[in-house]
């Protein structure tokens, strides 16, 4: 089975990551700039063959996506890890990011992006009622989708109880809870919890989370993006983590 993806970043990353995996590239052939030519040369070098096609046949491939002029066909999608391998292999506290039914790609994606940039060590998401990894995600997480795992679980509730089992604080952001952010302790191994566009966290994850915190909003708008909140909460963890590095003895 193949997969398509499309965008710069998004196909740069999956040949960096498992060249193997990519069948063909396909570039629009007008683009003569200097960020085609280096997709050119590092496909050249890793033994990908690049295709030039007219412009209107991209958009047919990718449904008038926007694809930037590139494209990649995928043998598959690229090898997904395990909950525990990805645990069983850190050398610092865990720092996961939990999403509870998001069903918006693009809101997936930038929640890869921000994951990545903080250095979380996973994306967590349940199976059923969410959206996983599309080429709208892939091209929105600017090659984030190739780079954090990201782990689809059958049951989140089960899947947060065995997180506690292995010593993790399993955090949910709520704009009703009592505690902010920044006084939270956030020094430990700590799973985020962040709910679905509409309705929050559900209430049996919500149950299952050790606290509950919430981003106090200085201004007049209810809530944020929940990317936005996600790299809020994950830059806070890697703060506070650095500071306590910082501190004497």
């Amino acid at each position: 089975m193949s997969h398509l993806l499309y965008g710069f970043h998004a196909v740069i990353a999956r040949i960096r990551q498992d060249a193997q995996n990519v069948k063909e590239i396909y570039l629009d052939k007008m683009r003569q700039d200097r960020r085609a030519k280096e997709l050119v040369s590092l496909a050249e070098n890793r033994g990908v063959r690049v295709i030039l096609l007219d412009h209107a046949r991209l958009d047919g491939m990718t449904g008038h996506a926007p694809h930037q002029g590139v494209a990649a066909k995928t043998a598959d999608e690229i090898r997904r890890v395990g909950l525990d391998e990805v645990l069983d292999r850190l050398s610092e506290p865990a720092l996961l990011l939990v999403l509870d039914g998001i069903k918006d790609p693009h809101n997936l994606g930038a929640c890869l992006r921000v994951a990545d940039a903080s250095g979380a060590h996973a994306v967590v998401v349940p199976k059923d009622r969410a959206v996983g990894i599309t080429p709208t995600v892939s091209k929105v997480a600017c090659g984030a989708a190739e780079t954090v795992p990201f782990i689809a679980v059958t049951n989140l509730a089960r899947t947060l109880r065995e997180l506690k089992e292995r010593k993790l604080w399993i955090i949910g952001a709520d704009s009703e809870a009592k505690q902010d952010l920044f006084s939270a302790k956030l020094e430990g191994p700590v799973a985020w919890v962040m709910g679905g566009e509409q309705q929050g966290l559900r209430r049996l994850t919500k149950e299952s989370c050790d606290e509950l915190v919430r981003i106090s909003m200085a201004g007049s708008v209810p809530s944020l993006n929940v990317s936005v909140a996600s790299g809020i909460c994950l830059f806070e963890t890697r703060r506070q983590r650095a500071e306590k590095k910082r501190m004497p003895g």
